[in-house]
Order: C-alpha cells, then structure tokens, then sequence
C-alpha cells in the first residue's frame, strides 16, 4: 500500500481501538447513575460481564474469520456490531435491554480489537512494528485512563446515554477510513469452509467456564463447570481433526507461541483481577473516596504507556526473550509488594507497587506480541494474534471470577468469625449514588484480610508467568517471507 493509505489505515484503527478498549472502563463511572435511573441493581455485574463474555469469546473465531475472507470485510462487520450495540445502549430502558445491547456491543470490540493489531501486522515490517505495537498499547492504556474521567464528565454535564453515544460518530469515521484506504495482501492459500463447530463448542465452553465461576460454590457452577470441561475436551477433540480449526492446536507445538499464550493467561488474570479489587481496597479499607480509588490505579496505566513505548525501542538491540524476563520479573516484583499491603498501608507505596506492575506489562506483552507476529506464517498471522488477545481476556476474565469468588468467601467467613452480619458484603458494594458506608474497625479488618488473599492469588499467577517466560526459545527475529516467496524459492 501508499504511504498515504498507511496513514490513513493507521489513523482509523487507533481510533477504533481507542472506542473498543475505552468502553470497557467508560461504563464504571456512569453505573451508578444508570442503576438509579433504570432499576435492576441485581443486575449491576451483567452490564460488565456481558460485555466481557461477548468480547472475549468471539476474539477467536474474528481471527480466523480475517484470514479466510480478508481483513477489511470482517472489520467493518466488527465495527457496525460495535456501533450498533452503541445506540441500543443509549436508547434502553431497563436493564435487561442495556445488558443485551453490552453483548451486542462486546460481540463488535471482540473482533476490532484484534483486528487492529493484526492490520499492524500486515502494514508493517519487523523494525516499523516494534515502534507501532509500542504506540498502539499506549493507545490502549491512554484510552483506559481516559474512559472513567470522560464517563464521569458526560455523566455529570449531559445524561449517561451519551456514554455510549459518543461512540458512533468517531466509529463511522475509523471504519470509513479503513474500509476505504484498506488493501487485502494476496492470499496464499485456499479458502476452506470456517470451522463453526469450533467456535460453537470453544464459546459454550469459555462461556459454561465463566457462568460457573460466577456462582462458585453453588451447585449449580458445579455444574457448569462439568458442563465446560466435557466441551472443551470435545473442542479438542474436534479440532484435531479440522482442516482449518479455530483453535490453532497446531500452533501451539511452537514454543514461542505456546509461551506467548501461557504469558497472557498467567499475567492477564494477576493484572485485571488486581485492578479490579484495588479500587475496593483502597476506598473500603483505606476509607478515601471513589475519586482517590481511581486515582490510585492510574500509575499502573501510565507505567504501562511509558514502558511499552520504551520497550518496542529496544527490542531489537536487546531481544524478545530478554525483554520479556526483565518486564515479567518488575510484574511479579510489584505483584508480590502487593501482597505485603495492609490496613495501616499508605496510598502513596500503593501506587508504587502498581507503578512496577504497569511496567513490567508494558514492557513483556508488546514484545511477546510482536515476537509472535513475526515468527508465525504470514497465513497464520490473524489467528496467532487474535489468540495471544484471547488469552490475556480470558486470563483476566477467570481472574476476576476466581478472586472475587475467593473474596466473597473470605470476607463472609471473616465476618462471620467477627460476629457481624455477613449482609454488610452487599452494603460495601452498593454502587447507589449517596449511599455513604460507616465501616467500623472489625469490618475493614475483615476486608482487609480478604483482599489481601486476592493480592496472594495474583502474585501466584505473576509468578506462574514469570515461570513461563523462561522457557522462550532463544531465537533472533528475523521476518518471513510471504509464502509466495517461499514456494517459488523452493521450486528453484
């Protein structure tokens, strides 16, 4: 492609990138207000969770789909579903109608997200991608730090509705500019039929997975969880024997690859469970306020920003693995200070210990990513990023699942053992706007030991990463030929 096509292809998918990652905080601040408004405060984790699941889910099956029938078609797709979703959200009037419009709406984050590193992976050569890749994961975080503060301020200054609004127009945009400067690379290779039975059992089982983590301890996730484990071993099953599976078993026998992926789920569910409890540590225990929760959690974003800008400068003087062992160390370092954090604790060493996790992120995934992308078939590539995607949402969706779990055992044990009511759970997390929460000592103690066993369990995944991360192969990057190239060079 043109120069000029590049740009205009670049400006269009940071922009889509910047709407997809932003909707997953946005929502937050805005909750509150919409809970009041529409009722169904029963329903407050679907709002998330149905996004999440729907996000998640279909990262995969976008992947394949991108390299079968080409990467501008299914993006457009991806971005009508995203925006559509937009506008049902704003226009709904209960929360039944805003959970089913979230999922809608994930289902279209699910596949720009990939699909805007993927587009990166087919524009540029290997020195231009580590720089782009750096500058897109500061998009990323950028758009995480912003989403909370532009929630509040529409919030605040027009009606929650505009939220999810604001989307359409800067969507219409990125999509146009994409959908107009995009140039398909030739395809080498056959178009054979999508493996949808693949992505039919890979779904119900990621989704069986989560229902039940959600309800752990009921029979019911007892259940679900049987129920997942008897699809995922049929996915197995089925994609052994697939022409074109959608989960690249065959991918995995590449070391880099399957450490690439063990790195997301390990790091993926220790960072999002940790953001996710931060803020209810900080504002429960510590007894400041919503503002000075978020507050805290922003170093994490910035140190992200700034190491994997940095970071994608070095790679190529000082190499994918070495990176990917020193920015995992400074993660698992930070993760375990986390874990000495008490009641007594300040914000400020808070944001410290934060600050190292951000960074050793910024500094691990970005190369990992590019790494991947570099080493894999060009045929491949679509599928290869969209799983590296995948597993750090599923690594943090588990995450989220399983700490809170462990923390809504814990505390309701803890308060128990204190003699005070094990309702006072549903009081601390009462998202109603003027809702102020007297915690007495006993009560923060309570959930100060709580969440301090989700600290452990992250760190235990951080260090599960770190683990990992040793067995990348030593390797020099160098970047494939298309496979074109390839076939006429064997033939010589």
């Amino acid at each position: 492609m043109s120069r000029n096509r590049i740009i205009l292809v670049t400006i269009g998918i940071m922009l889509s990138l910047f709407l997809a990652s932003m909707e997953a905080t946005v929502v937050a601040t805005a909750m509150p207000t919409i809970v009041g408004q529409l009722g169904g405060l029963e329903h407050y984790a679907w709002v998330f969770s149905a996004y999440m699941l729907a996000s998640t889910t279909s990262v995969p099956l976008y992947g394949k789909l991108s390299d079968i029938y080409g990467r501008r078609r299914i993006y457009v797709i991806a971005m009508a579903l995203f925006l559509s979703g937009s506008v049902m959200s704003g226009l709904a009037n209960s929360m039944t109608q805003l959970i089913f419009a979230r999922a809608l709406q994930g289902l279209g984050a699910g596949g720009i997200m990939p699909l805007a590193f993927i587009l990166i992976g087919e524009m540029f050569n290997l020195q231009q991608r580590a720089r782009m890749q750096g500058f897109f994961s500061g998009v990323w975080g950028f758009s995480s730090i912003a989403g909370p503060l532009l929630g509040g301020f529409l919030v605040d200054q027009f009606t929650w509705r505009w939220v999810f609004y604001i989307n359409v127009f800067p969507g219409l945009v990125a999509a146009a500019l994409v959908a107009l400067a995009w140039r398909e690379q030739a395809q080498g290779h056959e178009r054979p039929a999508v493996d949808y039975l693949g992505a039919a059992l890979l779904t119900s089982s990621v989704v069986s997975l989560l229902l039940g983590l959600m309800e752990f301890g009921t029979v019911n996730s007892w259940i679900l969880i049987a129920t997942a484990a008897g699809l995922f071993i049929a996915l197995l099953w089925v994609e052994s024997r697939a022409a074109d599976p959608i989960l690249p078993i065959q991918l995995f026998r590449d070391r880099l690859f399957a450490t690439a992926v063990s790195h997301g789920i390990f790091t993926g569910w220790a960072l999002f469970g940790s953001i996710s409890f931060i803020p209810l540590f900080v504002q429960s225990v510590m007894g400041t306020s919503a503002t000075q929760a978020g507050i805290t959690i922003t170093p994490l974003l910035l140190g992200w920003v700034t190491a994997s800008i940095i970071g994608m400068r070095l790679i190529l003087t000082v190499g994918h693995r070495r990176l990917g062992v020193i920015g995992t160390a400074v993660f698992a370092t930070g993760a375990f200070l986390m874990t000495l954090v008490g009641a007594g604790s300040s914000q400020i060493v808070m944001m410290i210990f934060v600050t190292m996790m951000g960074i050793g992120m910024g500094l691990s995934i970005p190369s990992f990513l590019v790494a991947v992308q570099t080493n894999v078939e060009r045929r491949n590539l679509g599928t290869a990023t969209s799983m590296l995607q995948f597993s750090r949402s599923m690594g943090g969706t588990l995450g989220v699942s399983v700490m809170g779990a462990a923390l809504s055992i814990r505390l309701t044990s803890n308060l128990r053992a204190s003699g005070l009511d094990p309702k006072l759970v549903t009081a601390l997390l009462d998202p109603l706007p003027g809702s102020e929460i007297v915690v007495d000592a006993g009560v923060r103690l309570a959930m100060a030991d709580s969440i301090h066993l989700v600290f452990v369990i992250a760190f235990i995944s951080a260090a599960l990463g770190l683990a990992a991360v040793f067995f990348t192969p030593h390797q020099e990057l160098k970047e494939k030929p298309p496979e074109s190239e390839s076939l006429l060079a064997n033939t010589d």
